[in-house]
């Protein structure tokens, strides 16, 4: 289940509304979240959180507050009080004891997701706007046997911005990967291969707790977005 904050309200001054979520489309049912597409003017912050965001400026500000009151909506959504979401030493969001999660926002969209850990082995997400990534960023954030693969995939689906889902998917494995192995991944350490039915792999080549994730994507909205969060029963079926 998933509360989505529409952008159109709060432009008129309105209550969040309630309704059929995007990111939720691509996580499993254990998971909970929240997303707005727009920041939330009342959005408020612990003092430990406004801590963080003192010298901020006034946008960097509000997309912080704004994705904090996503995760705090998807935190009630597990029966959870309202707690500050403060940040680890790799800017990661440090969870209640028990709970995993994953923050995203870009232009025009922020959203959180978390879950029991019992449930739910890891989460990442991520959301880029639907556009070409900058000329040379590409050649930087990825492999040459991707750079192939994603022209065979605009072949045949050319609508899709297949680059910038490719940096997508790349954010969510870092995301989901650092909780786990509590050290840095590159882009170059990570293969990815899309499949247009929504669903990616991702082979790690680097040691570590696992050797792979697997996730769901979706382009909708001017937005692509990816996710991964494996059912933390039987997870992970191979380990390096």
């Amino acid at each position: 289940m998933s509360l989505i904050w529409s952008a159109r309200a709060g432009a008129r001054g309105g209550a969040p509304q309630v309704g059929a979520g995007v990111i939720e489309e691509i996580l499993p049912a254990d998971v909970r979240s929240a997303e707005a597409f727009d920041d939330l003017a009342s959005a408020p912050l612990f003092a430990e959180e406004e801590a963080l965001v003192e010298r901020a400026v006034g946008k960097r500000r509000a997309e912080f507050a704004t994705v904090r009151a996503c995760a705090r909506r998807a935190l009630g959504e597990l029966g959870l009080p309202p707690v500050a979401v403060l940040r680890g030493d790799r800017g990661e969001p440090r969870w209640p004891d028990g709970i995993v999660g994953s923050m995203t926002h870009c232009t025009g969209y922020r959203a959180s997701a978390v879950a029991r850990g019992e449930k739910v082995a890891t989460i990442g997400i991520d959301a880029e706007p639907a556009l070409p990534l900058p000329g040379g960023v590409l050649d930087m954030v990825s492999l040459p046997q991707e750079r192939a693969h994603l022209a065979r995939l605009a072949d045949d689906r050319p609508a899709v911005c297949w680059d910038r889902l490719l940096f997508c998917v790349k954010e969510a494995v870092y995301k989901a990967w650092f909780p786990l192995a509590t050290r840095w991944l590159g882009f170059e350490d990570a293969a990815i291969e899309i499949d247009p039915d929504g669903t990616f792999n991702a082979r790690l080549h680097v040691p570590g707790p696992v050797s792979g994730f697997t996730g769901r994507w979706l382009a909708r909205d001017g937005l692509v977005l990816a996710a991964i969060a494996p059912h933390a029963d039987g997870w992970p079926e191979t380990a390096v």
